[in-house]
């Protein structure tokens, strides 16, 4: 930038270069056109039929079967199965809570060879699998966080079933709100040394990897049931291992609706909804 010195001595600036900036601005821009230029010079002839004729048919130059003679798909492949149709949240549902069911199946299996399928319920929401050990004192010593033998049974037929999956596992412990957890301070510490102690025996025994496992302690804050008698307390006891799906929010809100409910017909009507809405952008796009 030119400068000149004034008789003062200060110096006086002037801004009749700002065009330079302008002037760089245009060069960029010629040397992007120089680039795309360069790169369509050799074109793929293929390529280029198939983008003509993608572009023919869009704007109705052409009458073709299909409704873009370009290879490749908008939708994502995993939203599309073996037969080429198109899946649905629905869908995807459907197959989280079947695939959550295989777990709970296999692992009711190597319960019931050991006599203990009944130490244990099941639960499949929007969180994923709960595998709920009801009865803190079944599995563990009074008001305390050690593991008594039917607990390592239960827990080693369980961490044999999770140890080769990739989900995450979060062991979650609970008390009642009326026992007393002496001598721990409150609840919280004797529920929080519960879950740490079956998240160790997993990690330590079963072989489940620890950046997939957590353990936290509700203390009473979250009961199962509110029925105040000691058969209803029991089951607020309990430590909950969940298997946490790691679907999109979503599609784990239509779980709990689909797990009792008839998931042919819901895959059914899904796909119509699907079809529907398909033809109803097709018409606003026609007009």
């Amino acid at each position: 930038m030119a400068k000149k010195r004034r008789k003062s001595g200060s110096i006086e600036h002037h801004v009749d270069e700002r065009w330079m900036a302008s002037y760089m601005d245009m060069v960029t821009v010629l040397m992007c056109m120089f680039i795309v230029l360069f790169a369509m010079s050799s074109p793929d002839a293929e390529k280029y039929e198939q983008l003509k004729d993608s572009l023919a048919t869009g704007f109705g130059v052409e009458e073709t079967d299909k409704v873009d003679t370009a290879e490749g798909v908008i939708v994502p492949p995993e939203l599309i199965d073996e037969e080429g149709e198109l899946v649905t949240d629905v869908d995807l549902a459907i197959k989280e809570i079947e695939r959550l069911e295989e777990i709970r199946d296999e692992i009711n299996t190597s319960l019931t060879g050991k006599g203990l399928a009944d130490a244990v319920n099941y639960k499949i929401d929007e969180h994923g699998l709960t595998v709920r050990l009801v009865g803190a004192e079944t599995f563990f010593q009074g008001n305390s966080t050690e593991l008594n033998p039917k607990a390592i049974d239960v827990l080693s037929s369980i961490g044999a079933v999770l140890a080769p999956l990739k989900d995450e596992i979060a062991v979650e412990g609970h008390a009642d709100p009326h026992g007393s957890p002496a001598p721990f301070p409150t609840d919280w510490e004797l529920s929080s040394g519960r879950a740490t102690q079956v998240v160790r025996y997993f990690v330590e025994q079963s072989g489940v990897d620890q950046t997939r496992a957590g353990a936290s302690g509700y203390g009473s804050a979250r009961p199962a049931t509110n029925d105040a008698s000691p058969a209803g307390q029991q089951t607020n006891r309990r430590v909950d291992v969940v298997v946490l799906s790691d679907q999109s929010d979503e599609i784990r809100s239509l779980i709990p609706g689909l797990v009792d409910a008839d998931r042919e017909a819901a895959s059914k009507k899904s796909h119509k909804e699907a079809e529907k809405s398909k033809k109803d952008t097709e018409k606003g796009s026609s007009h």
